[in-house]
This record gives C-alpha cells, structure tokens and sequence, in this order.
C-alpha cells in the first residue's frame, strides 16, 4: 500500500472511548496546539533568586509615576511588593504594644516564652520586637513567628540558645503584631465546632433536620487576598478581612495602613458650634470619630459625629441626637476613624469608569457583620467618603439571587459579578442610581473566588460540574475534557482553582487539584482561538499575564508551603525552576486509528517523520535534541496493547531552506488498532509535529 499520512484533529478529547475518537488526540502533557499542530509548551525560570514566605494566591502588577514597576503578591502568611526581582513585606500591623519584662527563657534552649495578656495571636502570626534588653543571654529584636500557647502566652525562636534560665525580663519592648495569618489549603471541618448549633448533617431528611447527634461537615477558608491599584497606590486585603491602603510615595519599606484609619488631621475652632478644618475632603453626613491629645473641650475620642455645612476643607459636627457641636476651646486631633468606610469585604475593585472602589460583599452602614449579598461604593474618585449623599455618587445595593458573592471580572462597559447560583451586570449609570445591577443568567454555579477571567473581551469560568461564556449571553462552554476534569478533581480543595491567560497563545488556563491531592498538580487549557482543549500536569499557586512584563508569571509551591518564588512562563526550553536545567516531560498520544473499520490486521514496517526541533540545541553532554515517536498495536479495543515500536528521532543539523533529522524510522508493529504518540525528555529540546508518514499494509484478518 501507499505511505498513508497520520493527521489528527486539534485538541485533546476524552470525552468517548479511545477508538470512538478517531482521527484526535486523547492524552497529553505539557503540549499546545498551533495552528492545529501539537507542539511542546515554553520553558520557565524564576524571576529573580529571592523567595517569599507562604503560599501565594494572588498576584497584582502597576507601575508608579515614579516608573516604578510593582507587584503585589498575596500569600497565606504574608503581603509583599516585588521591586526588580526583591519582596518587600508591607503586611499590616494588627497592633502595637509595649510590654514590660514579657520574656522568658530556658538553659541551652532557643525558645522563648512570652508573656501578653490577650495577644490575640494564632499560631503562625509574626511579631516583631524592639527596645528590649537582653534576658538570659538573649537580646530579643526584630521578626518572630509565634507557636500560641494559651490566650496569654506563646513561644518564639530565637537565633542562639539561652546560657541561663531567666526571667521574666527583657525590659520595656516595643510590640508590633502582623495581621493574623491565615490557613495555606482549605481544611475540611467534621463535627462538633464545624457549623452552627442545630445545622442539619450535609445530606439529611427533613425529618432529622437540626436533630442532636448529627455531625456537620464544613470547610474552613484558605487566605485570599483582593488587590488592585488605585491610580499609583495599592488598595488590598484579606477576602473576610478590612481594607488596606499602601502609598506610593511612602516608599516598598512602608507598611499598609487601615483604609478608614486614613482621615488626616484637624483643627476645632473654639465657637458654637465649632468648625473644623480638615487635611481631606469629606461630604455631608460622613461619619467621623477623633483621637488626640489635644481635643477640644466638648469633642470626645471615640464618639461618632456627623459632617454638615461642608465648605471645601471645613464643616461643622451634629453628634448623635442631631445637635450641632459645641466647643469651649480650641484644638487639634486626627480622624481615628472614618465610620462608614468598609471593615469586612469579599472581594474588590477600582471601576474603570469615574474611579469608585466597590467593595462585594461588606458590611452594612452600622454594621461590623458581613452582608455576603452586598456591593458598596464610594464617591467618585475618592476612596475615603463612603456616606450617600446629594453632593456625591457614594451608594450601595443588594443583589437578590443566591447567598454570596463569589467573584468579579471588569470588562470593557461592566463588571461581571458572580453569586454562587448566578451572574449580574454591573454598570455605571450615573445619578442618582449611580451603579445599576442586571441579573444575566441563573441556575450557574463557579467553583471559586478565582476561577473566572477575562480573555480578547470574553469573560470565561470554570464551574462546579462545567465551564462557562459570557459574550453578552451566558452559554456553556463546550468542553472536550469535562469528565475527565470534573471526575478527578478535588472538590474539597475547590476554593485553590484559579484562572489566567496566555494571551500570547490564545489560551485560558484553569489550575486545580487532582482527586487525591490537596495541592494544586493539574491545569487544563481552552485555546479560544481554535475552540479546543488540552491540559497537563504542573504545581502553581497564582498566574499573572501583564502588558507590563516580559512574560507571563506564575507562584510556584519551594520545597515547601513556607517559602515560594515567582516563575516567568515562556522562556528557555527548560523547567529551570531550581537553577538546574531539568528537561520538560512532555507527550501527546493519539485516539485509535486503522485500516478502514478494523477489519484487517495492519502491519507498519517503516515511519516516514516530519516535525520541526525549531530553536533546540545540543545538550550540555553533547546530545542532539531527540524525541520518542511510538506505535501501540491493538488486537482489538479491549485487549490492552499488544506490540509496541518506539525510536527516537533526532536533529542533526539546520540548514537555510529546511532542519535535518532522522528521515525514516524502520520497525515491525502489527495490530488491528494503533496509537501513535510523540514524546520527549531532553534537556534544551523543543518541537512541533507536522505530518509523519506511516508505510501500512493490510495483514490478515485475526
């Protein structure tokens, strides 16, 4: 018979058996499609030799007007800036304290008691000291984490052993405590203390509903972290947490600071009623509390009073039974506290349109108790006045259709905001309703705070059983791979998925966790182009794809949860996580194909290849660039392979017009089904598959 070409169709099914498939691809790691070819995907390497503390779940990248090009990076332990490959830690401070002789020490150990009646620390926070005098021949100073011992105590680490049992002593210290940590996975919570009293068990009768002696399963959430830049600064926090502003112009070695704590200075006039003059612009009606130690007779610390009679920097208080404020004399003080600013927030944003920062999910006005269903948004362009008014655009509304909101994308005219059940349009429309709600489909589901991206004006979703569209309608996205996916994932560990692009490739791709793992170890990948799927194996945490950097970035796991490292995609033909060069495993493997309907035997005695090795080089040792090209023979669907012809195909050298490689593979294979696959595991090795030729006669018929 003729050479018969082997060409198969784009993408990865596994959808149907092996055999219905024919004329596809069915499995595959670490390969894409170009132009409907498989080829082996980009190499990577870190993108500097520093490290960051946790596991990182989210990454942000801006530029400054200094020029200064900025990332932030979210992990379960800490938040960082990375400034040309460094991470500088602009956690928060919870709270600072000064203790007096809080240490205690042990002979030849390092570890240290340390005595603060209700630290409120969990195990794991970061406190730092300072001032202290040694104790035991230790002088306690700079970052520790903490082991709690009881709600009063906890140990550190120190850097030496102790040469004494002392204590307690260390002096007057100066205390500052981080921002609780918060959990690196999901952990799955079962029975007493894992829901409310009187919850009914997962999957119940009516009739044992709420009933004594059924055990509640339940999932403590991971640490997420919502940011996003408002013009040069950075606004961010903890999902379930307050709202933090980091500034610019305060330099990568300066800490956030509580969005509400940023009220500035005032000054009280000695009048009836006093006026106050003020360093930022609030509206009528914002609510303001005052600290100093120069408060004028008749304003309290701590008391919640009303801005009225604005004029620019200057207004007048109504305290809370609505008379105007009076003042005996004259002073000074900061805003310790402006009332309505956000203390709890699920997610986040800065609107493209006008400037708002739109809290989802946040407490109400009066409230320090989450309103899961919840948007609220500050005036326009101004992210410190909160209070509704007739001389601002400050608002609020409540979605309706499901119990929470779940996650955010801003496109080009709206802001796509997903519930568990459903998905609505947010939309600037001015006053006085300022930002309007439109449901835009039901009966949807989103497997987690991160699953959702926006790709070419497209917003596209990863599901609890299936993926999603949105292209001005919500559709379900066709999926080739959706049983493979959904039957081997992990759903107790769904709130880790997460979603990016590679623009560069027309691809999205979703991370998650296989069946049996709680770290994340699989991706799949819609190219959105030619409409089709793949997927693969690999260990990342969060992906960033910006304008403003030379490659895609992705968060990786380092040895272990406690340090990671930020990974450019796309580059080199290696996996150069460590520094080391290892070689990409990659293969892609065929549907069953063969002569006519299988009713002949086919016996292949020689391959014809064609790819390309493009850019690949000759290994350190001298090796050329190779791949593994391999026949499966098949007796039949059932039977298992039966013979098998594997050879590698190697590049030589390239010329002007075309590269040379291994021309003609001989072999002896036999079946009445076969399986064609192309692999490699070489060092400095890239290819694309074109259209290799197979010599193929018929051979019987058993």
């Amino acid at each position: 018979m003729p050479l018969q070409k082997i060409l198969f169709k784009p993408g990865v099914n596994k959808e149907n058996t092996r055999y219905t498939t024919e004329g596809g691809w069915y499995e595959a790691d670490k390969v894409r499609f170009r132009q409907g070819n498989p080829e082996v995907i980009g190499g990577w390497e870190p993108l500097s030799a520093a490290y960051f503390q946790g596991v990182c779940r989210s990454l942000w990248n801006w530029v400054t007007l200094g020029g200064d090009n900025l990332i932030g990076v979210g992990t379960n332990l800490k938040f960082y800036l990375n400034q040309g490959g460094l991470y500088y830690d602009i956690t928060p401070i919870r709270e600072t304290v000064t203790l007096t002789n809080p240490f205690n020490t042990t002979i030849s150990s390092t570890t240290v008691l340390v005595t603060d009646t209700s630290h409120g620390c969990v195990t794991g926070d970061f406190v730092t000291f300072s001032g202290a005098t040694a104790v035991g021949g230790l002088t306690i100073s700079g970052e520790f984490q903490v082991t709690v011992l009881t709600a009063n105590t906890y140990n550190i680490t120190a850097t030496s052993q102790a040469t004494s049992t002392a204590g307690p002593g260390g002096g007057t210290v100066t205390t500052a405590y981080q921002i609780n940590v918060g959990p690196a996975i999901p952990v799955p919570l079962v029975g007493w203390g894992a829901g409310a009293w009187g919850s009914p068990p997962p999957v119940a009768p009516p009739s044992t509903v709420g009933t004594w002696g059924y055990g509640l399963t339940s999932t403590s959430s991971l640490r997420l972290w919502n940011q996003i830049n408002y013009g040069q600064d950075l606004v961010y926090g903890p999902r379930t947490g307050p709202i933090y502003y980091w500034e610019a112009n305060d330099g990568v070695n300066t800490r956030g600071v509580l969005l509400n704590s940023l009220g500035g200075t005032v000054s009280f006039t000695n009048a009836s009623p006093t006026v106050v003059t003020s360093t930022v612009l609030f509206t009528e009606g914002a609510a303001l509390q005052f600290s100093g130690g120069s408060l004028p007779t008749g304003v309290s610390a701590a008391t919640t009073y009303y801005v009225f009679e604005v004029n620019g920097l200057t207004f007048k208080l109504l305290d809370g039974s609505g008379n105007a404020v009076n003042t005996s004399s004259s002073g000074t003080g900061i805003v310790s506290l402006i009332v309505d600013c956000p203390t709890i927030q699920n997610n986040m944003t800065v609107s493209d349109a006008s400037r708002f920062l739109i809290a989802f999910g946040c407490n109400d006005y009066g409230s320090n108790i989450l309103d899961p269903m919840l948007i609220r948004w500050s005036a326009q362009d101004d992210i410190f006045n909160w209070t509704p008014d007739p001389t601002n655009q400050a608002g609020f509304t409540r979605l309706s259709h499901g119990s929470e909101i779940v996650a955010i994308v801003q496109t080009r005219q709206e802001i796509t905001v997903f519930t568990d059940v459903s998905i609505y349009s947010l939309q600037y429309l001015g006053p006085p309703y300022v930002w309007a709600s439109q449901l835009l489909g039901d009966n949807i589901s989103i497997m987690s705070s991160n699953a959702a991206v926006i790709a070419s004006g497209i917003v596209y979703w990863m599901g609890v059983d299936k993926f999603y569209v949105y292209d001005g309608r919500v559709q379900t996205l066709n999926c080739d791979l959706r049983r493979f996916i959904f039957s081997d994932i992990n759903q107790e560990q769904s709130l880790q998925v997460f979603s990016g692009t590679n623009e560069g490739f027309n691809e999205v791709w979703w991370f998650y966790c296989s069946a049996n793992s709680t770290a994340i170890d699989r991706y799949v990948i819609y190219n959105y182009t030619e409409k089709i799927w793949y997927y693969g194996t690999l260990s990342r945490t969060a992906w960033l794809d910006s304008g403003l950097q030379p490659y895609p970035i992705a968060a990786n796991y380092f040895s272990n949860t406690l340090t990671g490292n930020l990974i450019n995609h796309e580059t080199g033909l290696n996996d150069n996580t460590t520094g080391t060069a290892v070689a990409i495993d990659a293969y892609i493997s065929s549907s069953e194909f063969d002569i006519g309907d299988g009713h002949n035997f086919g016996f292949v005695w020689r391959v014809l290849p064609d790819l390309t090795f493009g850019n690949a080089t000759s290994t350190p040792a001298g090796a050329l660039p190779a791949v593994s090209m391999t026949l499966q023979g098949l007796a039949n669907s059932g039977s298992g392979v039966t013979s098998t012809a594997s050879q590698p195909v190697s590049k030589s050298s390239t010329y002007v017009i075309t590269e040379q490689f291994t021309g003609t593979i001989f072999t002896r294979m036999r079946g009445r089904q076969m399986i064609f696959k192309i692999s490699s595991n070489q060092v400095n090795t890239c290819w694309q598959l074109g259209a290799p030729r197979i010599d193929i006669r018929a051979d019987g018929r058993r």
